[in-house]
């Protein structure tokens, strides 16, 4: 019996030692759970950022190369397909002073000196020429480029009668291509065909 005695607190501290590990290994656990919803809860917003990057990706982008009549690259114009149109950024350099016309032409050929191989306006839907026209304007019609004294142009404007998406009537990427020409003259938005804008001095072929 006093055996007995003598080994129940030997017990009590087994049950005690045993009951202190389980809480620890409770709150590790607790611990765990915590971390993982915490990782899980971080994740949830990151689909939203790589969807972002995703549609920047996604977005339809050309580069155009522009050469003067001498066949010398001048510049560039990037284009970019948007909802509403084609966004248009152009930088160019050796022109003379002054407004200058701009349209998009029908064939993606630019052949020096004259560059009549581009055709005529761009204009699928078969309308009259100028963007001050009742009956236009042309798919192809843009603004008129203002050239400061250094012979220097950098604009943005927005095209929007054309597309850059494949099977379009009114695409740019048409077989064979297209061509972005700059006019000796302005443009006065309604003269036919190409609004009295005379020769056309820099070209690029879109494709």
């Amino acid at each position: 019996m006093k055996k007995w005695l003598l080994l129940i607190p030997g017990f009590v501290l087994v049950f005690v030692l045993v009951a202190c590990g389980d809480k620890n290994e409770s709150s590790e656990t607790d611990g765990v759970n915590d971390k993982t919803t915490e990782k899980t809860d971080g994740d949830n917003t990151s689909p939203s950022k790589e969807d972002e990057m995703v549609e920047d990706e996604d977005l339809l982008i050309v580069k155009v190369d522009l050469m003067d009549s001498s066949g010398d690259s001048i510049g560039t114009a990037e284009l970019t397909d948007k909802d509403d149109g084609v966004q248009v950024k152009l930088n160019a350099k050796g022109l003379s002073e002054g407004t200058h016309g701009i349209h998009f032409h029908e064939v993606g050929k630019c052949e020096v000196p004259d560059f009549e191989s581009a055709g005529g306006h761009f204009n699928p839907a078969d309308t009259s020429h100028g963007i001050n026209h009742e009956e236009g304007p042309h798919a192809g019609d843009l603004p008129n480029l203002e050239v400061g004294e250094d012979g220097e142009v950098n604009e943005e404007f927005l095209a929007e009668h054309v597309t850059l998406k494949g099977g379009e009537e009114n695409s740019l990427l048409q077989e064979g291509g297209t061509a972005l020409i700059i006019h000796a003259e302005a443009d006065d938005g309604k003269t036919q065909p190409s609004g009295d804008s005379g020769d056309r001095i820099v070209c690029g072929v879109i494709e």
